[in-house]
């Protein structure tokens, strides 16, 4: 059976007469090469004012000026006040409205392009929430920014505000961390892990291995892992053996065969397989490149 992919948008429009709607249209080289703007603007709302949408393709960004608003997103409701800020991809479906004798004010901006999913998927990679933003003027000169650009438009408008949409993006991630405790303070026992591994990442270190070093179990110590340092154990074994082949590439006269050895494995096929997928080349290009 095929997914249901039909749009689903509606709303009651319900702002002030100083609010700005900005609908826009990218150029091919933006789409091409760019984070993008779809739409953007700042809206002061008063009830019933709502938007409802779902299979929109395009992310997007609301922080919350004054007064409160409420959204619907993955099954739970959120309130949001003052210095909030949520991240959405508006194909799931989603509502945000502002409730009954309230106002609500915010800054909101539609985009896509660049790597926008890579981004959400980092940003939700510990479950979805809303941000209590730590620097608001930043936030807030951004998107303002953002606007003034697309008002004023001209050759360098799509460039600067690709920037600006990352630089909110960037921080939206350090946001999420800080805002996660229990993310941001990473256990004595995997930064044990993490030591463990940069120091004897030539020898076969299996889960049974972290099991006696922690006293945990491999199920415990491979999802704590993943959600404090955000990959596997073995990917991090990989991605650590891999950085000391490129210094060795750069720095050393050793043959592909002997730094194979010298990072821990035994076979060069596997090695240059392990190389290519990550770096996009392989050992001996990597090295002539550099040479």
């Amino acid at each position: 059976m095929k997914k249901d992919k039909k749009l689903l948008e509606r709303g009651i429009h319900n702002w002030s007469e100083d609010s700005i709607r900005m609908i826009l249209t990218p150029s091919e080289t933006a789409k091409k090469l760019f984070f993008y703007t779809q739409e953007i603007g700042y809206f002061k709302t008063k009830y019933p004012y709502f938007s409802e949408r779902k299979n929109l393709d395009s992310f997007l960004i609301i922080y919350t000026l004054s007064g409160t608003g409420y959204l619907k997103y993955e099954g739970k409701e959120y309130s949001l006040t003052k210095g909030q800020c949520f991240f959405i991809h508006c194909e799931k479906h989603h509502v945000y409205y502002t409730g009954q004798n309230e106002d609500w004010e915010f800054l909101w901006i539609h985009f896509n392009g660049g790597n926008s999913l890579g981004y959400y998927n980092e940003f939700t990679r510990n479950g979805f929430r809303v941000i209590q933003c730590q620097d608001t003027f930043l936030m807030e000169r951004v998107i303002w920014r953002i606007i003034a650009l697309h008002q004023r438009k001209d050759l360098t408008t799509e460039t600067v505000s690709s920037n600006l949409i990352n630089s909110l993006l960037t921080e939206l991630l350090v946001e999420t961390a800080t805002n996660n405790v229990d993310t941001f303070l990473i256990p004595d026992y995997v930064r044990e892990i993490v030591k463990d591994i940069d120091k004897n990442y030539r020898q076969a270190l299996s889960l049974s291995h972290f099991e006696h070093l922690c006293h945990r179990s491999r199920y415990h110590i491979s999802k704590e892992f993943k959600k404090y340092i955000g990959m596997s154990i073995n990917e991090y074994i990989i991605t650590t053996r891999i950085s000391h082949a490129k210094d060795l590439l750069k720095y050393s006269d050793l043959s592909i065969n002997e730094i194979t050895f010298e990072i821990g494995l035994n076979n060069v096929s596997h090695f240059i397989n392990l190389f290519k997928a990550r770096e996009k080349t392989t050992p001996l290009a990597y090295r002539k490149a550099w040479q």
